[in-house]
């Protein structure tokens, strides 16, 4: 009977899916899915929500609740962490401080000055929970969904024996959309990933077995098809390789598209991907979320809204048959790079084909990046090592260098408007940074 636990059970989007994914394999259905939560009323929201999920399936799962994380995760054989630290409040400042310098975000919670200091927020929970772990589950296996995903693992890979793998969503439905845009059926598409979360690489796209950047290189140049992600395209034209995460988001990793009201007029506004908008279009969507998720989760917990059973293209189910059953499972996530691409340092958080099996996660070789690509990863790779080492140490020092190097703040400032801009910050944020909590910042 194994012991699912997920941390942060009320973000409820995500619970829901993946226990009825979890649902969906006969080897699950008599488990124990235990939901972690702080935010009391939300908790229960989920457990009854997710009680109605083994109610229309006829499942035999047991389901526990609880606001005590260690009680939670006592025995637990998988975790998935799908927390956000300290809600929109704590991370609004984040968003607004830094536009009132010129440095504009979509989203803000991977790389970049928000991401930063989101980053030394969330670092100190998802160590926590580390920690826990290490006591009560020490066998256990961590599955994150939390942003910012390649800091946060490169912490824990740091700081704790956590087995710990991070997963995103930007590489699943890659090879389908390059393929359908050249017009060949996903299922005979090949596309091969590598780099770091949000910034990996397509090193392989092939349409059975023959290369097909070829077609796609026409096939962008169309205006109905550039338009449907318009960064994306940009960069693939200028470098050759495509990046695995929306327009959106890549608009604020690098130079090109946030530095002048022309170009973010051109490519941060138009496109058809999902919100490639510009002026924080993260806020807008979390205040609504705010308003609205008590009534959504009511909705769902007390039957309002129909249960539809079925298994999705999630991995972590598949991951979790791996590990536990070993039924392998081969999926693109965030580990310890060890070598798997040779010219990004060798402890980096790497996001790569992996393997999960009952040994555990296996990575795949993956070689050489080409050098432009290995380029901008790099540069992210040590901008995360001294957000990670801020952290960890609690000398503040780290964090203007990273904001420093920061595309998006470069482009738009001086390095004196850097660094009041992170001062301005350190002043807002430090009461929710505990690692700073006795340090003087400026």
């Amino acid at each position: 009977m194994p012991k699912i636990a997920f941390v942060g059970a009320g973000s409820l989007g995500f619970t829901r899916g993946l226990v009825i994914d979890m649902m969906s394999w006969e080897q699950f259905q008599d488990s124990t899915i235990s939901l972690i939560d702080i935010h009391e009323r939300r908790l229960g929201y989920a457990q009854r929500a997710v009680q109605r999920i083994m109610e229309v399936g006829k499942f035999p799962a047991k389901v526990e609740a609880t606001t005590d994380r260690r009680k939670g995760l006592e025995g637990a054989d998988i975790v998935i962490v799908t927390i956000l630290a300290h809600g929109v409040d704590g991370f609004r400042p984040e968003i607004e401080i830094p536009m009132k310098y010129g440095v504009d975000f979509n989203v803000g919670d991977s790389y970049g000055t928000a991401a930063i200091f989101r980053s030394q927020r969330t670092i100190p929970m998802m160590l926590d929970i580390c920690r826990d772990m290490e006591q009560v589950a020490p066998q256990a296996y961590m599955l994150n969904y939390t942003n910012p995903m390649t800091m946060l693992c490169r912490a824990m890979q740091r700081a704790s024996k956590v087995k710990v793998v991070g997963l995103c969503h930007s590489v699943q439905g890659l090879g389908g959309m390059l393929g359908s845009w050249i017009g060949a059926p996903a299922n005979e598409i090949v596309c091969e990933c590598a780099g770091i979360n949000h910034q990996a690489w397509a090193l392989r796209f092939e349409w059975n077995g023959k290369n097909a950047y070829p077609l796609l290189r026409q096939a962008v140049e169309r205006p109905e098809i550039w338009r449907k992600d318009i960064v994306r395209n940009e960069m693939f034209k200028a470098l050759g390789y495509y990046v695995t995460e929306s327009s959106g988001h890549n608009s604020e990793y690098v130079w090109w598209f946030r530095k002048r009201p022309d170009l973010i007029e051109k490519f941060c506004t138009h496109g058809e991907d999902w919100n490639p908008g510009v002026h924080a279009y993260v806020l807008k969507g979390y205040e609504h979320s705010a308003q609205t998720w008590e009534k959504q989760l009511a909705d769902y917990a007390e039957g309002r809204v129909e249960i539809r059973l079925g298994r999705s293209h999630e991995y972590a189910s598949y991951i979790t048959r791996g590990l536990l059953f070993g039924e392998t499972f081969k999926f693109n996530g965030t580990v310890a790079n060890q070598g798997a691409i040779s010219n990004l340092p060798g402890d980096a958080a790497v996001e790569i084909p992996v393997i999960a099996d009952k040994s555990g996660f296996q990575p795949i070789q993956v070689g050489a990046l080409p050098h432009q690509c290995a380029a901008l990863n790099q540069l992210h790779t040590h901008i995360v090592e001294l957000t990670v080492e801020a952290a960890l140490t609690g000398n503040p020092e780290p964090v203007y260098h990273a904001c420093y190097l920061d595309p998006v703040a470069a482009a738009k400032c001086s390095l004196e408007e850097i660094r009041q801009m992170v001062e301005e910050l350190f002043t807002v944020q430090q009461p929710l940074m505990p690692q700073f909590r006795d340090v003087k910042l400026h």
